[in-house]
C-alpha cells in the first residue's frame, strides 16, 4: 500500500489517508475570499454555451490550479508515510469544526465551478485531468460531509503516529529545525482540536470499533515514557548535519528539550489519559459501518472512494466469493506440486509452523527482500519501457509502529519491510510482497507518476487507492512471467496474497454490511489463505477500522487485467507489453473506467502505428524488389 494513498489526501501529499485529512487554519471568512464568489460561477456558467474550447480549457487549468494551492496549504505539516519530502511545516493543520465547515463549503463551490464547465469542450489530456479531478473533489467533500474528521484514526495509522513520519525524515538547515520546533510547540493545540473532534464523534456513535483498540495507546505511552534522547520526536536532533556550526547545534537541542517538555509531553499524557479512560472505554462495540449514523450511507460512499466503481456492496460480496473458489482451485494444484501429503488444511499448519519457512533475523529478511529488488532489476526492463530516476532504500518498518503494521508497505523512496514477531513473516510470501511494494509496484507507479512532468500536480502527487493497489496487485501476477517464483512454496505465496485480497472482498463486505462477527471474519482468512495468525489478526481488524480500503485491491487488478486481455485478443501479434505497460503507468492515478477507456485508446494507437510498420515496410520490399 502506499503516496497520497486515497485521494482522500498517502498521501499520500498518497490520497490524504484518514489521519492526513485534516486542515490549515483558514476562517470562514477567508475561505470565502479564497473561494470564487457564486455569483461569478452563476455568470460563468450563463457563458458556458458560448464559451470556446480554449476558454473552457482556461478555466478548468484555473481552477485545479487554485484549488490544488489551497488543498497543499490546508494540509501543510499533516505529514504520513508518503508527505512532504522537503521542508517540515512550521506548525501542524488545524481541525476545529470551524475549519471543517470551511473546507466543506470551498470543495463544494470548487464542484460548482467545475459542473459550469462544459466537459465536452475539454479535449485531449484535459478531459481526462476533470475527471480525476472530480473524482478527488467528489471524494473530499463526502469525508466533509459524513465528518470523517471526527475519527481522525484506524486501525492502521493514526494522526500521533504521523508525527513520526516527519521526525525521521532528515532536516538539512536551521531553517528546517526552526520550522520543526514550530510544529513541536503546537502539538498541544493540534492535539486538544483532535480530542475535542473524537468526543462528538463518541456522542454520536461514530467511532472506531472498540475491539480493535487494544494496544492502541502503546505508541502514545512510548512517547510519554522515553528519555529525552530516546524519544520519538527528538529524533532529527540526534544526528544533525556537519556543517551546521556546534554552538547553532546546542541552541536548537536545548529549544527542542523544552519544546518536548513543555508542549509535546503534556500533550500525550493528556491524549494518553483520553485515549485510556474516554475513547477505549466509550467507542462502539458494533463491528459494522452500516450500524454507525447513516451508516449504509457512509459505507456506499466510502467504497466509491476506494473502488471508483458504483457497485454494491452485495455484488462486491458475490464477486469475492467467485475469485475466491477459483484461487482454491489453483491452490490445490500447487500442493499437488510441492509433494505434500495431506489436506488442505494440515498444509497451512504446515506452512504455518515448519521453521525452515521463517527467518532467523531481521537482517535475514531485509537481505531476502533487497535480493529480490535486485532480481526485479535484471527483468523490469523486458517489461516497462519508462523507468524512473527516484531509487528506493529498503528499512524495517519504524519499533513504534510494527506490531499493528502491515507486513510491508512501499513509497516512492522506501520499501519499509516488518521486522516485528518473525514467526509471522514467512518467505514464501515475500517475493509478492517485494514486488507489491517495491518495483514494479508502488515505488515504481508512484515515482514514474511524480517524475511524469506533463500531468497537472493534482495527479502527480496524489493516489487513488483503486488504481495504485490494483497495479501493485497486478505486478504480483507478472512476477510469473518475469520469474520470480523459483519454487512451488514461492507460487503458494503469490496465490495465498491473491487470495489474501479476493478474501478482503468477502471479509469487508461481509463485516460492514452482512454483519459478520470478528470472528467470523477471521476463520474466512485462517480458512482460505497461509498468512500467519498474527498477520491474520491484525488484517481482520485493519478491515474492520478501516471500511471500504481493502476492496480497492483486488477490483483495481481485476480492471486491469481486463484490460490487458482485451488489448492482447484485439491486437494480437501486434500487442507491445512494454508499451501496454507504459500507457497505463503514464496515466498517474487515475478511476478505473477512465484506466479502461484510455486502454481503448491505446488499441486503436497500436493499430494505427502498426499499420503504417506494414506499409513502410510493405513500401521497402518494393522498392528493393524495384
Amino acid at each position: 500500500m502506499p503516496s497520497i494513498r486515497s485521494v482522500s489526501v498517502r498521501a499520500p501529499l498518497a490520497a490524504l489517508s484518514v489521519a492526513v485529512l485534516m486542515a490549515l487554519g483558514a476562517t470562514p471568512a477567508a475561505a470565502a475570499q479564497a473561494a470564487p464568489a457564486q455569483a461569478t460561477a452563476a455568470s460563468t456558467a450563463d457563458k458556458t454555451a458560448q464559451a470556446a474550447p480554449s476558454d473552457a480549457a482556461a478555466r478548468f487549468t484555473a481552477l485545479y490550479t487554485r484549488e490544488w494551492k489551497w488543498r497543499q496549504a490546508q494540509f501543510a505539516g499533516g505529514d504520513d508515510e508518503d508527505g512532504p519530502q522537503g521542508q517540515p511545516a512550521a506548525r501542524l493543520p488545524k481541525v476545529d469544526p470551524a475549519t471543517q465547515v470551511m473546507r466543506e463549503r470551498y470543495w463544494a463551490q470548487v464542484l460548482k465551478e467545475l459542473d459550469a464547465i462544459d466537459a465536452a469542450k475539454l479535449a485531449g489530456e484535459d478531459a481526462v485531468n476533470a475527471e480525476v479531478f472530480r473524482q478527488q473533489i467528489q471524494s473530499l467533500l463526502a469525508n466533509q460531509r459524513v465528518r470523517q474528521y471526527e475519527m481522525p484514526f484506524n486501525s492502521d495509522s493514526a494522526f500521533w503516529t504521523n508525527l513520526g513520519f516527519t521526525a525521521r525524515r532528515p532536516i538539512r538547515d536551521v531553517e528546517g529545525y526552526e520550522r520543526y520546533l514550530g510544529q513541536l510547540r503546537d502539538i498541544p493545540r493540534y492535539f486538544d482540536e483532535q480530542i475535542a473532534n473524537m468526543r462528538v464523534g463518541l456522542k454520536r456513535g461514530f467511532s472506531v470499533p472498540r475491539v480493535t483498540l487494544k494496544g492502541r495507546d502503546v505508541s502514545i505511552k512510548e512517547v510519554v515514557d522515553a528519555k529525552l534522547e530516546d524519544n520519538l520526536l527528538y529524533t532529527p536532533f540526534v544526528k544533525m548535519p556537519a556543517n551546521m556550526p556546534a554552538a547553532e547545534q546546542a541552541r536548537l537541542r536545548a529549544e527542542a528539550a523544552k519544546a518536548i517538555d513543555a508542549s509535546v509531553l503534556p500533550a500525550y499524557r493528556k491524549l494518553l489519559k483520553f485515549m485510556q479512560d474516554e475513547y477505549m472505554q466509550q467507542a462502539r462495540t458494533t463491528l459494522a459501518a452500516e450500524t454507525m449514523p447513516g451508516g449504509e450511507d457512509y459505507y456506499r460512499a466510502k467504497i466509491r472512494e476506494f473502488t471508483t466503481l458504483d457497485l454494491t456492496p452485495q455484488q462486491i460480496h458475490e464477486i469475492g466469493l467467485q475469485e475466491v473458489a477459483k484461487i482454491r482451485a489453483q491452490m490445490e494444484q500447487t500442493i499437488v506440486k510441492t509433494g505434500f501429503k495431506g489436506t488442505f488444511p494440515e498444509f497451512l499448519h504446515y506452512l504455518r509452523t515448519d521453521p525452515k519457512f521463517y527467518p532467523k533475523s531481521g537482517e535475514e529478511l531485509l537481505m531476502r527482500a533487497s535480493w529480490l529488488a535486485k532480481r526485479v532489476d535484471a527483468e523490469i526492463g523486458n517489461y516497462i519501457g519508462l523507468l524512473p530516476r527516484q531509487r528506493f532504500a529498503i528499512k524495517p518498518v519504524p519499533a513504534d509502529l510494527a506490531p499493528f503494521y502491515t507486513a510491508g508497505r512501499g513509497g516512492r523512496d522506501v520499501y519499509l519491510v516488518n521486522t516485528y514477531d518473525l514467526p509471522s513473516r514467512p518467505l514464501f510470501n515475500l517475493p509478492a510482497l517485494t514486488l507489491h511494494e517495491s518495483a514494479p509496484g508502488h515505488s515504481l507507479q508512484m515515482s514514474l507518476a511524480a517524475e511524469h512532468e506533463g500531468l497537472p500536480d493534482f495527479r502527480r502527487y496524489t493516489y487513488i487507492s483503486a488504481y495504485g493497489e490494483g497495479w501493485a496487485l497486478y505486478t504480483e501476477k507478472l512476477g510469473i512471467e518475469m520469474g520470480m517464483y523459483d519454487t512451488p512454496y514461492d507460487y503458494f505465496g503469490y496465490l495465498t496474497y491473491q487470495m489474501w485480497r479476493a478474501s478482503r472482498l468477502v471479509v469487508d463486505t461481509g463485516v460492514h454490511h452482512l454483519g459478520w462477527t470478528r470472528e467470523q471474519a477471521l476463520a474466512f482468512l485462517r480458512d482460505n489463505t497461509a498468512l500467519s495468525e498474527h498477520e491474520v489478526e491484525t488484517e481482520v481488524d485493519r478491515y474492520i477500522g478501516w471500511p471500504g480500503q481493502a476492496l480497492s485491491y483486488y477490483l483495481g487488478q481485476m480492471s486491469i487485467e481486463r484490460s490487458r486481455a482485451k488489448a492482447e485478443q484485439a491486437l494480437g501479434a501486434d500487442f507491445d507489453i512494454r508499451a501496454f505497460h507504459d500507457a497505463v503507468l503514464a496515466l498517474g492515478s487515475v478511476p478505473l473506467p477512465v484506466l479502461e477507456r484510455r486502454v481503448d485508446r491505446f488499441i486503436d494507437e497500436s493499430r494505427v502505428k502498426a499499420a503504417e510498420k506494414r506499409q513502410k515496410a510493405a513500401a521497402k520490399k518494393a522498392a528493393e524488389a524495384g
